[in-house]
C-alpha cells in the first residue's frame, strides 16, 4: 500500500470516527427548551422545568433587567407601596440555572426549530415557550396612540406609567374628576379597573375629599360588581359613578390637548384620565403565526402546545384558555402544567391531566379584600371552571385583616415560585 494511500484511508477514519462522536454527542445533550418572554408566565415555567428535570437546558429570552410586576401597583399608585417592592429580577432565575438572554425574540423557524434574537444570533430549541402577554390596539379609542399615554396613563403595564398616573393624582385639583375608560372585549385582569377606582377613591377621600371617580365602561357587567359596589356605598358614598355602555359609557375618542374623553353622545373634560385600551396578544405571537383569526393563539388545553405550530407552546395572557381570566395567577398555574407536559413529551411520554386554578385579590379598601377563585379542568379539549368563588369580608375587624394577610402571602408565594426571589 502507498503511503498516500495509507493516510487517506487513515483520514477517512479519522472523519468516520469524529462523525460518530459528534452523532453520540448530540444524542447525549441536553434537550433544550426555549422561552420567550420572562413576565410571570415565561419565568414560572422556566423554574418549574429546572424543577422537574435539572438536566434540561432551559433558555429564558426577555430583554429586561428587571420586571414589575402588575399585581400590587394599583397600591403603587395611591401611594399604599412602593415601585421597588413589586419589582423583580433575574437573579433568582439564574441561581436555578436558567440561561436569561437579555434580548428578544424576533421571528422563530418553526421547522428547523430554533429563534432568531432582535441582536441577529440564533438559539435551536427542542421545545418553544412563547409567553408575550399582549399588545395594546393603539387608536382604539380614537386618538389614543403611544404618545397619548404620556397625557392619558394606561398604567396597565406597571413601571413608568404606573408612576406617571401617581403624580397626576397627586397634582390634581380638589375637587377635579378621574376618569377610567375600561375597554370591551377580553383583557388582563378583568377585576383590576374596579380595583383602581376603590383604591383612588380611598386615596382621594383622604386628601381630595371633593373629587370623583368616573368609570367609563364599555361592558354592561363587571366580575363582582355586587361586592364592589356594596363596598363603594360603605366606603366612598358618592365618589364612585359608574357609566356602563347602555348608559353613553363606552368611549369612542380622546382629545389629550383638551384633557377630554368623547362617547357617542357626550363631551367629558377630566382632571385626570386613566385610559385603558383594548387588547391583543403580544407582537410575537402575531408575527410567528401563533395567533387564530379573532386575535388569541389557539392551544391544547392539556399541553398548551399551539394548534397551529408544532413543538410550540402558549401560556399566559396571550392563549386562549376557556373559561380561565387572564391573571398573574392564571398564567403561573398554566406555566407549571406547560412545563410537567414538555417534560412528559420530552420523555415520550402523554401530559399528565391538567391541574389548573387562579386566584385574584382585590383591594376594596386598606383592610377589605376581596378574594375571587377559580379551579378548573379539561372536559373534551376544553378547559372548564368546576369552582369558584368570590368573597369579601363583611364581618369582623379580624377576618378583615386575615384575608389583608392572605393576599400578601399569596402575592410573596406566587413572586418566589415564578421568580425564585
Amino acid at each position: 500500500m502507498q503511503r498516500r494511500d495509507f493516510l487517506r484511508l487513515t483520514t477517512l477514519a479519522a472523519a468516520g470516527s469524529a462523525s460518530r462522536s459528534l452523532r453520540a454527542t448530540r444524542m447525549l445533550a441536553k434537550a433544550r427548551v426555549v422561552i420567550a418572554g420572562g413576565g410571570f408566565a415565561g419565568s414560572a415555567c422556566a423554574l418549574e422545568l429546572r424543577r422537574i428535570d435539572p438536566s434540561l437546558d432551559v433558555v429564558l429570552i426577555d430583554p429586561d433587567e428587571r420586571y414589575v410586576t402588575c399585581p400590587m401597583s394599583n397600591e403603587v399608585i395611591v401611594g399604599l407601596r412602593e415601585l421597588r417592592s413589586i419589582t423583580l429580577s433575574r437573579a433568582g432565575l439564574t441561581r436555578a440555572g436558567v440561561r436569561w438572554i437579555a434580548d428578544r425574540v424576533a421571528n422563530v423557524d418553526h421547522e428547523h426549530r430554533r429563534v432568531r434574537l432582535a441582536h441577529g444570533n440564533v438559539v435551536e430549541y427542542d421545545r418553544l415557550v412563547v409567553a408575550p402577554g399582549i399588545r395594546f390596539l393603539w387608536n382604539s379609542p380614537q386618538g389614543y396612540d403611544e404618545a397619548a399615554a404620556q397625557r392619558m396613563p394606561h398604567a396597565w403595564q406597571a413601571g413608568a406609567q404606573t408612576i406617571l398616573l401617581a403624580g397626576q393624582l397627586r397634582e390634581m385639583q380638589n375637587g377635579g374628576v378621574v376618569a377610567i375608560s375600561v375597554p370591551s372585549g377580553l383583557m388582563r385582569c378583568p377585576p383590576a379597573p374596579y380595583e383602581r377606582a376603590s383604591l383612588i377613591a380611598h386615596y382621594l377621600r383622604q386628601h381630595k375629599p371633593r373629587a370623583k371617580v368616573l368609570i367609563f365602561d364599555a361592558n354592561n357587567r363587571f366580575p363582582r360588581q355586587d361586592q364592589f359596589t356594596d363596598a363603594w356605598q360603605e366606603f366612598y358614598p358618592g365618589m364612585i359613578e359608574w357609566i356602563p355602555m347602555t348608559q353613553d359609557g363606552s368611549v369612542v375618542r380622546v382629545d389629550v390637548q383638551k384633557n377630554t374623553l368623547y362617547t357617542a353622545h357626550g363631551a367629558h373634560a377630566v382632571a385626570v384620565a386613566n385610559i385603558i385600551p383594548a387588547q391583543a396578544p403580544g407582537q410575537l405571537a402575531l408575527d410567528t403565526g401563533l395567533a387564530s383569526g379573532h386575535g388569541w393563539c389557539p392551544i391544547k388545553s392539556d399541553s398548551f402546545e399551539s394548534r397551529l405550530l408544532e413543538n410550540v407552546h402558549v401560556i399566559g395572557d396571550a392563549c386562549i384558555a376557556d373559561a380561565m381570566p387572564k391573571s398573574a395567577s392564571t398564567a403561573h398555574s398554566q406555566a407549571q402544567q406547560c412545563a410537567r407536559a414538555i417534560a412528559a413529551a420530552l420523555d415520550g411520554r402523554e401530559p399528565p391531566a391538567a391541574v389548573l386554578d387562579s386566584v385574584c385579590y382585590s383591594t376594596l379598601a386598606p383592610g377589605r379584600e376581596l378574594a375571587i377563585r377559580g379551579n378548573f379542568h379539561v372536559v373534551n379539549g376544553e378547559i372548564r371552571q368546576i369552582e369558584a368563588e368570590g368573597v369579601a369580608n363583611a364581618g369582623t375587624p379580624a377576618s378583615a385583616s386575615a384575608r389583608v394577610h392572605e393576599a400578601n402571602d399569596w402575592y410573596k408565594s406566587i413572586v418566589a415560585d415564578s421568580f425564585g426571589v
